[in-house]
């Protein structure tokens, strides 16, 4: 009876432990896929809305620190599998201990001023880092903070891994002693191997070509421009970054922080100088067949392509290199080959012949690289990398205009979007300002209400003709200011200001970014060229300077007078030959591989430079303008948009204006509503004629085009209608 009782209890507990069992294996299973999950989320892979805010959370708490709770939660499940009840005290207050110490490390990077703003971001150690470096640099400074966390962090990991100091260092002791025993050993007879070495090596000697990636740094374009030669220091001495040039704002605004910006992670390819030996022979081999005689005497490779220098033997003309650019594409087995003879300031050769794969090169990458920072103009963009993976700026105000041409794709909008977002790192709103025209009405309409506009974003290409005349008009007033105070350009303009002027008087300098040459063209072809040239030959001294971008590079759009008066020029990949001449005025930019591959062509260069565009996304773009609005809501010029108001009240004057319509818009403005169905019962008048004067205070720009179900958007104001009253009764 005894013995049953007791194998009846034993059953039970062996139940009781294979459910306890059970449960631990549900809680480690759970503890995984909540880490898949976490990981997801934090990811941003479509983790759904409740993933999306504990994703929030975890960042603003924790910031980069959030990506340790994964591992953390696998950790967890690993034990719970194991089934361990317990975990020692001491191993968890290292752990915690540890955390914060990371936290606080990752805080300490930024200055105390800004760690809020970046903790808000979800950079960093999150709000909990931020309050932690705050504590410790308040307590200890910057130095005393990295002593001090740095030994706590060392307490921490003894905790948590229970090694002694005292046994660890005697064990790297005897390890480092065993090594060099071997060492010893090794190395005992080294003559004799050497002289094996030299056997082998002597077997056959070669010219080894100088390999140049972005390891080795050549000599680099850098800015594309002289450096003064009272800005060079002495070598050995490291000078502090030169502030922007003298623009002195009025308000008080802060510049983007650089995270907004994604960095570049992707790998670097380690097989590269594999495939550049392997194509040195080939492409020697393959001149040899055709009885040229060269050699490769230098390699530079950049994010897109790889340049090998042929240095031609004497007597050998360059124009038979040129015409086996199809038998080197064939052999080297590449999409295409473009030849450079010469290269600029060197007696050699150049052929760029395309990378594997092409090396994306992120915004990020050229903002924070010194070049970019030591720039003290405040009209200084992002162009990109070379073909040696060099960074390359250039300034819009000494260019002083810019004209841009590729196909559909090439990445012409990218190299827009990054100049413009290059510019707003830089500039605040009372220093510089933009006026951005886009017919297509979809690559820049991302920037309204950007408080550095000096009018909404104009897509019609009639109000865009009246933009542009008024730019000239602003322009002479400029320089009537400038001939009242003496001066002759707008940086000596805003020098000579008193305090108190400042405000009322400054003057900022004017961006115009033209994404689409060819619409304004056909709309009204003489307007657009004529202001266009007058601002090219005279807009430079009174800070005005003009982005033109096309994808249409002919004749009829780019006419010679633009091409006259704009010399900085840049292509991307265009469909034939004879564009590339009509942007360049030479070849090449039809063999470019497309996906920001460009030539840039600055003013006063011979020959084009081959870069890889900096590359900014459309989710950054939007970041960075929701930073600006957050600061500040766009003051626009009401100059500015009544001269396209006028234009386009003068743009159909064979159409007789309906004698309700002066009525019908001011009941329009009263109700701040527009519908044909409200003038039919107000006037009594029938849809048709109802929805023809909508629509032509649509044509006006009164009224906002329809969205369907939802009302239409009134856009004049009761204080216009008054002037456009006044003007009228003017007039007649």
């Amino acid at each position: 009876m005894q013995n049953s009782t007791a194998e009846v209890k034993g059953v039970a507990r062996k139940k009781k432990k294979d459910r306890q069992g059970l449960k631990y294996e549900i809680a480690g299973l759970s503890s995984f896929a909540l880490a898949v999950l976490v990981t997801i989320s934090l990811a941003d892979l479509g983790a759904g809305a409740l993933g999306r805010f504990f994703a929030r959370i975890f960042r603003l708490g924790l910031g980069w620190g959030a990506y340790f709770i994964p591992l953390c939660l696998i950790l967890l499940g690993i034990l719970l599998m194991q089934r361990e009840r317990k975990i020692s005290s001491s191993r968890f207050t290292g752990t915690l201990l540890l955390v914060l110490v990371l936290l606080t490390l990752f805080h300490l990077q930024y200055p105390k001023t800004e760690v809020w703003s970046y903790a808000w971001a979800g950079e960093g150690g999150g709000l909990i880092g931020a309050l932690f470096a705050l504590i410790f640099l308040t307590l200890f400074g910057l130095l005393g903070s990295y002593i001090v966390l740095v030994t706590l962090g060392l307490i921490a990991s003894l905790l948590i891994t229970n090694l002694s100091l005292v046994n660890l260092s005697r064990g790297i002791i005897n390890r480092v002693k065993e090594g060099g025993r071997v060492i010893h050993r090794c190395c005992a007879n080294p003559l004799a191997q050497g002289e094996e070495i030299k056997q082998e090596g002597a077997e056959e000697e070669r010219f080894v070509p100088v390999l140049v990636g972005r390891e080795e740094k050549p000599e680099p374009i850098r800015e594309l421009e002289k450096i003064p030669e009272e800005e060079v220091k002495e070598e050995g001495t490291k000078a502090a970054p030169p502030p922007v040039e003298p623009i002195r704002s009025v308000l008080s605004y802060q510049l983007p922080p650089v995270h907004i910006l994604r960095r570049n992670k992707g790998q670097r390819d380690t097989r590269w100088q594999k495939h550049v030996t392997e194509n040195i022979k080939l492409l020697e081999d393959t001149l040899a067949q055709f009885n040229v005689k060269a050699r490769v005497i230098e390699v530079s490779r950049g994010p897109a392509i790889t340049r090998y220098e042929l240095q031609l033997a004497p007597g050998t003309k360059v124009s038979r290199i040129l015409s086996l650019a199809d038998d080197i594409s064939l052999h080297l087995a590449a999409p295409d080959v473009r030849i450079e003879a010469p290269i600029p300031g060197k007696a050699a050769v150049g052929i760029e012949v395309p990378n594997k794969e092409i090396t994306p090169v992120y915004l990020r990458e050229v903002v924070e690289s010194p070049v970019f920072k030591e720039s003290t103009s405040p009209l200084t963009f992002a162009l990109g990398k070379d073909i040696a993976g060099e960074v390359v700026i250039a300034d819009l105000g000494k260019m002083p205009h810019l004209l841009i041409a590729g196909a559909t794709g090439s990445g012409k909008s990218v190299c827009l979007n990054a100049l413009l977002a290059s510019l707003l790192f830089r500039v605040k709103p009372d220093e510089v300002k933009f006026i951005l025209i886009d017919p297509k009405r979809v690559e820049l309409s991302v920037y309204n209400d950007l408080p550095h506009l000096l009018a909404p974003v104009v897509v019609d290409p009639q109000r865009a003709a009246a933009t542009l005349c008024w730019l000239v008009q602003e322009m002479e007033n400029r320089y009537n200011l400038f001939a009242q105070r003496g001066v002759r350009n707008i940086g000596r303009y805003n020098r000579s200001l008193d305090p108190s002027e400042e405000k009322e008087l400054f003057l900022p300098y004017i961006v115009v970014i033209i994404d689409e040459l060819a619409d304004l063209m056909f709309v009204a072809p003489s307007e657009v060229e004529d202001a266009i040239c007058r601002l090219a030959q005279m807009a430079r001294a009174a800070g005005i300077h003009l982005v033109i971008a096309t994808q249409r590079p002919s004749v009829d759009v780019i006419t010679g007078l633009i091409k006259a008066n704009i010399p900085s020029r840049i292509s991307f990949a265009v469909s034939s030959q004879t564009d590339s001449r009509t942007i360049l005025d030479m070849g090449g930019a039809e063999k470019l591989l497309g996906k920001g591959d460009m030539l840039f062509l600055p003013v006063g260069s011979i020959k084009p430079y081959r870069l890889q565009g900096a590359f900014i996304t459309d989710k950054e773009v939007e970041k960075l303008v929701y930073f600006w609005r957050q600061q500040a809501e766009p003051e626009y010029r009401e100059e500015v948009l009544e001269a396209e108001l006028a234009t386009q009240e003068k743009g159909n004057p064979g159409e007789e204006e309906d004698e309700l319509f002066p009525q019908a818009l001011e009941l329009v403005v009263e109700q701040q509503q527009a519908s044909a169905s409200m003038l039919q019962r107000r006037f009594r008048i029938g849809y048709t004629r109802a929805a023809r004067i909508i629509d032509l205070m649509e044509e006006r720009g009164y009224v906002g085009p329809s969205e369907g179900s939802k009302p239409r958007q009134v856009l004049i104001s009761r204080e216009r209608l008054q002037r456009l009253a006044e003007s009228a009764e003017g007039e007649g």
